[in-house]
């Protein structure tokens, strides 16, 4: 890329199959500048810099193909502000106050068009006609990072997270209760738990409809990353959970899930550690039809807070992160997964 971003930088696939990367934090803090990835040419150009620093902030593409990037931490006023890029033009303009401060929150692009904010406790709805936002029903628990995922009947599951009662969360904090907004009433209803409390995982929404989670930092510590049977599907037909097959390797923070072309999640890097010392390059594949984790080819370098993109040719597009050590801690490089020839 033409700036390192060590975390909290997004990606975004335009409907141009181009991927804008916006954001995030740099070698010296948090960054305004944007730049496109285009998978045709292999190349990276700049476009133009966002208002505010956006560092832990959200992006969404709206069905009319702009790039909605709401809150998050760095400049003044950036917690409850959001702004819009128009791939057309490669600008950025402001879109509505938020009615409310969000970091570490998720941004779900809802079936009618509209964008659920959740996080800290509050939600808000973001209206693409009009640019403006709503206040929404808030969340029964008052949490951060956690995952949010649309179910294939319009309601959108959230999961886990920090639970947000004090100045510096604890791991006593991860939670594992989760719940379900109704787009059509605004409220918010509880589900069973999952088996354990966590923050920093990942969820996807599988083929068959179930939601898979994964990884993050969780409630009884596995240390130094063996192998434990802590992955988890939902099922939204009868709303409970049931454990799958785990991965070969704890992959506690950092990482990402990605649903291939073919059903299955790639997961890759990660750390194994909290405090980020030791990273992965390894990559795993989950098949949903016998629940189980197989390697797949190590990436070139071992990375963690990257960002990960399904191309339009089915390629993966791994970008940025923290690599480690003193001289590359602040990652510029990016890669392709082709699931095709699995390298």
């Amino acid at each position: 890329m033409l700036e390192a971003r060590t975390r909290y930088h997004t990606a975004t696939l335009l409907l141009d199959g181009r991927v804008l990367v916006a954001g995030g934090s740099g070698a010296s803090g948090g960054s305004t500048s944007a730049e496109l990835y285009d998978p045709s040419s292999g190349s990276w150009t700049a476009t133009g810099s966002m208002t505010k620093e956006h560092v832990f902030g959200t992006a969404t593409l709206l069905r009319n193909g702009k790039v909605l990037v709401a809150a998050g931490f760095g400049s003044l006023g950036s917690g409850h502000s959001a702004e819009l890029y128009d791939p057309a033009t490669g600008s950025w303009t402001a879109t509505g106050d938020m009615n409310g401060s969000f970091s570490g929150h998720t941004a779900t692009l809802m079936a009618d068009g509209r964008v659920l904010i959740a996080g800290g406790g509050s939600a808000a709805l973001y209206d693409p006609n009009t640019g403006t936002w709503r206040a929404t029903g808030q969340m029964i628990e008052d949490r951060s990072s956690h995952t949010a995922t649309l179910l294939p009947d319009g309601l959108v599951l959230v999961a886990g997270g920090i639970l947000m009662a004090g100045d510096e969360p604890e791991d006593d904090d991860l939670l594992a209760s989760a719940e379900l907004f109704d787009p059509a009433t605004g409220t918010w209803s509880a589900v069973p738990d999952m088996a354990r409390g966590r923050g920093y995982h990942q969820a996807v929404l599988l083929c068959n409809g179930s939601v898979l989670v994964t990884g993050g930092w969780v409630k009884g510590d596995p240390g130094q990353g063996e192998q434990l049977d802590f992955d988890e599907l939902y099922d939204p037909a009868n709303g409970t959970w049931r454990a799958t097959g785990s991965m070969d390797a704890w992959r506690g923070g950092g990482t990402t899930d990605t649903l291939l072309p073919d059903g299955t999640v790639l997961a890759a890097g990660g750390a194994i550690d909290k405090n980020g010392s030791r990273l992965l390059a390894s990559a795993e594949l989950y098949d949903p039809s016998s629940g189980m984790w197989t390697a797949t080819v190590n990436m070139h370098q071992a990375r963690t807070y990257y960002t990960a993109t399904l191309l339009l040719d089915g390629t993966v597009l791994v970008a940025g992160g923290y690599g480690g050590g003193d001289d590359n801690s602040v990652l510029s490089s990016a890669e392709l997964y082709d699931p095709g020839s699995g390298t």
